[in-house]
């Protein structure tokens, strides 16, 4: 029995139907964003970006789908002490009364925390070590980069890691560095795609070294593929070579020759060029430090460094050598799990267990959970109150959206309670704002926005304690980098888009968003170059444990398994076959293979960290296949465009510049009465045309140039729409219900337009059968490009055309809208869809134990959107360009008297898109921007040449890949 209690007084900011808004902040030590929160009669059901602190980063797919995380029925509920849920007095009560008896004793008390990159936290630590004066905090960041910490701290007297403003960059050169991933914190993509599109003849250039094939290199002009210890000689000489000194070290000719190429560009861009790196050593890090001082780089920025990150290795080492040693008296953990995220996890874990107080703050119960005898409950980010600092200056707050779900409180909280402080952590926030940096603002003003920009002043408290290192030599930095060198073959370490750091594998969202290089949910693996899986019998056509096909009668892709080892410690792993690895080396993603605190369903992949030894990403390893057969559940398996120019439409800058638009974006013509016509020609339309000019007419473009492919309009379409998780299996059966998918297609030559070119010289029989043959397999270094592919909203839908129940029908307004209960599921309307974005839904996903995700119970529920219809089984689903966020947008108008202003129609895709790739409007407004983009000189439409007439605009891609 369900009970329904109406309200007896309706609270005032509560208007049934009517979504409230909330500025808030995740900081969950790996995830930072300024975020507003969309609640519904009281509950938050989306996460969008703060458009007011956009400097703060956007919403990534993790951001996205952090708010299913709060309706995670296995979150912990209450504390626990010996395995026993109790009350927080008696918890309070045990805890303190072992704090006096430490502090009497003088054995030491561990802080053992993430980064909350927290003004109050900070204060509030530095006031519990006054009342306990055996009390050291660290700071432990489950993928480090203590490295550029420390080479930072050493050059710059503060711990914190140099900004990028990429939009002041016309050459960007990474060495290593997934900027446009999780790259120190991530939050580049912005600035960078501003950059990217062609405007008055000019575009960034960027060139990529890495050895996995990243996001950023796949976004690259140009991609170098270069083995975790090429990498380090290739940073080595390129400082040689700006700097006009002597470097050592040896390099394949072919690269020697580009890295000689590039110094040369960058010393031409001069202060307009920028060099990023992700080598976890310390002298990379100082010597990619000097490089952008040498340029004067406009784009590198040490005055405001980022706080993100403030994780120590050294300092965790000793902690954890003390442990061991048993000289720790207490260790009090907050959003850490050290159990799973150190390569000897469970060694530090037994070692846990002979210290006499241990406390974990935990959302749920983890690997670490078990070996510590008190478990503090810990909010969620939505039920919280908190504060952050960016960068230095820009600080950021936390507010609750929701009262707290279950009896948790935070670990801010707790030190006051246990400083026998009467005061709550809101209070003291407040305080420390206003004796801090509010200055003259307003506090409330402040909370209302979300986010604060103070005068820079010097920082006295520093989170964690100084390391007291060497000053870095950028000399002896340079010489040790250039005599870099492999053992064999090298592991690169990295983090995969959707999952992170992990803390997040309980979330159904991430676990099915594809990864954008491989496309494969559920699931890490080995990537691996073709060659290296030749060579190691790991290629599916080599193996000899391998005899059946590479994908099962339901197109299944399958792989082999290899036998990882790194320090006498052994994984097997599925091998994935990746395009643009660096022959030599080997990827792998953390944040999976967990189990503690997880749902069956959730309990996927290898734990990578296993093979994280002293935090360092890369690792000489030795590999070996092994047996069986290992199952992936990719959503794309064709992965080359075998030259069809009509579907991406690539071209160069120099190009772009000199050629008029008819030979990089032809429009596509058809025969009538054997003359050839334009097909957006009146005169080829068999329809029956009407006048869409009267009210509004809505369009989405995609410019190729901005998107990344990181995946955020994914998992915010999920949240918006209600679209049902339906597991690994399903999807391994082309069963997926993402109503918005981003193609990747890899070229099979070094270009899209040589294939273009290989595909119309192909001439005659037999060289049909083996040169489009050897089009379907993608090049060793291909060229990428991304492509959001939702329905297209035709105006002249051939799925329309062929509905006997009229189920699916055009608006006025241009969307093509579905009724659910017209819909007999004839499933014609998919098999007459051209661009394959129509899902039908198989089975009932809510409700049903096969499918145990968020809409099986009814924590689970208060996720969905009431705006949007549950779908029952038996229909079929697909964008509806957000019908219901743009009918209120115009009811809002309407409401307010007032016109609509362009920018304020969006779509959930279009809201979240960091980049602006999506631009969302009416085209009857002729001033608007998405009105412009589609009567750009890049626009086309895809498969344009059917004559369907598309809402959908994509511009053309263009790279710069012009010599310097």
């Amino acid at each position: 029995m369900i009970k329904s209690i109406p309200y007896i007084v309706q609270p005032e900011q509560v208007r049934p139907g009517v979504a409230d808004y909330y500025a808030t902040t995740i900081a969950n030590g790996f995830d930072f964003a300024s975020v507003l929160v969309k609640t519904r009669e009281g509950r938050p059901i989306k996460i969008e970006p703060n458009k007011l602190a956009s400097s703060n980063g956007g919403t990534t797919a993790r951001v996205q789908a952090s708010v299913l995380s709060l309706y995670d029925n296995m979150r912990l509920k209450q504390p626990v002490a010996n395995n026993e849920f109790v009350y927080w007095s008696d918890f309070d009560k045990a805890i303190t009364g072992k704090l006096a008896e430490l502090n009497t004793s003088g054995k030491e008390v561990v802080l053992l925390t993430q980064t909350f990159a927290s003004p109050s936290t900070t204060r509030l630590i530095s006031e519990f070590k006054a009342k306990y004066s055996n009390v050291r905090h660290v700071v432990y960041d489950a993928i480090s980069e203590s490295a550029a910490l420390d080479a930072f701290q050493e050059k710059y007297g503060e711990r914190g890691l140099a900004g990028y403003n990429l939009e002041e960059a016309d050459l960007i050169v990474s060495v290593g560095a997934d900027f446009l991933g999780d790259w120190q914190g991530g939050g580049y993509e912005g600035a960078y795609a501003k950059g990217r599109v062609p405007k008055n003849g000019k575009m960034s250039r960027h060139v990529q070294f890495e050895s996995n094939m990243s996001l950023s290199g796949a976004n690259a002009d140009l991609r170098v593929p270069l083995t975790p210890s090429e990498q380090k000689v290739a940073l080595a000489k390129l400082y040689g070579y700006v700097t006009g000194s002597s470097v050592g070290g040896k390099l394949p000719k072919a690269v020697e020759a580009a890295v000689k190429k590039i110094a040369a560009e960058l010393k031409k861009a001069g202060s307009r060029a920028v060099v990023l790196t992700g080598i976890q050593d310390k002298g990379a890090q100082a010597v990619g430090l000097a490089i952008n001082e040498v340029l004067a780089s406009k784009a590198f920025n040490t005055a405001t460094p980022v706080k993100l990150r403030q994780g120590s290795d050294a300092a965790m080492n000793q902690l954890v050598a003390d442990v061991k040693s048993g000289k720790v008296g207490a260790v009090i953990m907050s959003g850490v799990n050290p159990v799973y995220t150190l390569a000897n996890g469970e060694a530090f874990g037994e070692a846990l267990k002979k210290i006499e107080l241990t406390v974990s703050f935990t959302e749920r119960e983890d690997e670490t959970s078990g070996y510590v005898k008190y478990l503090g409950a810990a909010p969620h980010y939505l039920e919280s109150w908190g504060d952050v600092e960016f960068k230095k200056g820009h600080y950021s707050l936390i507010q609750p959206t929701i009262k707290p779900l279950f009896d948790t409180r935070s670990f801010q909280d707790s030190l006051l309670k246990w400083m026998d402080s009467s005061e709550s952590y809101y209070t003291y926030i407040k305080s420390t704002w206003s004796t801090g940096f509010l200055g003259g603002s307003s506090w409330n003003k402040a909370l209302h926005d979300g986010v604060l920009v103070a005068p820079v002043v010097a920082v006295e408290a520093q989170e964690g304690d100084a390391i007291t290192a060497d000053e870095v030599s950028v000399g002896a930095a340079v010489a040790n980098l250039a005599k870099a060198t492999a053992k064999g073959m090298e592991l690169s370490l990295y983090v995969k888009t959707g999952m992170g750091d992990g803390q997040m594998a309980n979330n159904p969202w991430l676990q099915e968003f594809p990864d954008p290089l491989t496309r494969a949910t559920w699931d890490n693996y080995l990537t691996m170059s073709q060659v290296d899986a030749d060579r190691l019998g790991l290629s599916l056509a080599q193996s000899t444990f391998f005899t059946e096909a590479r994908h099962d009668a339901n197109g299944g892709l399958n792989g082999t398994y290899a036998n990882v080892t790194v320090n006498g410690v052994t994984l097997k792993v599925p091998v994935m076959i990746q395009p643009g690895q660096a022959v030599g080396s080997v990827g792998m993603a953390f944040g999976y293979g967990r189990k503690a605190g997880l749902k069956t369903e959730m309990q996927t992949g290898v734990s990578a960290y296993k093979l994280y030894a002293n935090a360092d990403t890369t690792q000489d390893i030795q590999i070996e296949a092994a047996e069986g057969i290992h199952e992936f559940a990719c959503l794309q398996l064709h992965n080359t465009l075998m030259g069809r120019g009509d579907i991406v439409k690539d071209t160069t800058l120099e190009v772009f510049n000199t050629k008029d638009a008819k030979v990089w974006n032809p429009k596509p013509m058809v025969s009538k009465d054997h003359e050839m016509i334009p097909v957006d020609s009146p005169d080829a339309d068999l329809w029956t045309a009407f006048d869409r000019s009267i009210g509004h007419h809505f369009n989405l473009s995609i410019d190729l140039n901005s998107c990344t492919g990181c995946g955020a309009c994914v998992v915010a379409c999920h949240a918006e729409n209600n679209v049902p998780v339906v597991g690994k299996s399903e999807v391994r059966r082309s069963r997926d219900m993402h109503w918005l998918r981003i193609d990747r297609y890899y070229s099979s030559q070094d270009s899209f337009i040589d294939d273009v070119e290989k595909k119309d010289n192909i001439a005659g029989l037999g060289s049909s059968l083996s040169e489009f043959a050897e089009l379907e397999n993608p090049a060793a270094n291909p060229q990428v490009v991304f492509q959001p592919v939702m329905c297209q909203h035709c105006n002249h839908a051939s799925c329309e055309t062929v509905c006997p129940v009229a189920a699916t029908s055009h608006g006025r307004q241009g969307q093509n809208q579905m009724a659910y209960n017209r819909c007999v599921a004839t499933r014609y309307c998919a098999n007459n869809c051209a661009y394959k974005v129509r899902r039908f839904n198989w089975f009932l996903y809510n409700d049903n134990d096969e499918f145990d995700f968020n809409m099986n119970d009814d924590l689970g529920k208060m996720v969905l959107n009431p705006d949007v219809v549950v779908r029952s089984r038996g229909v079929m689903e697909k964008c509806s360009m957000c019908i219901q966020m743009t009918q209120k947008t115009i009811l809002d108008a309407k409401r307010e008297g007032r016109a609509i202003k362009d920018g304020e129609f969006q779509t959930a895709c279009s809201n979240a898109c960091e980049t602006g790739a999506m631009k969302f409007g009416d085209i009857n407004d002729h001033d608007s921007e998405v009105f412009k983009m589609k009567n750009d000189n890049r626009a086309y439409h895809l498969l344009e040449h059917i004559g369907t007439e598309p809402n959908v605009v994509y511009q053309t891609k263009v790279r710069n890949s012009n010599d310097a």
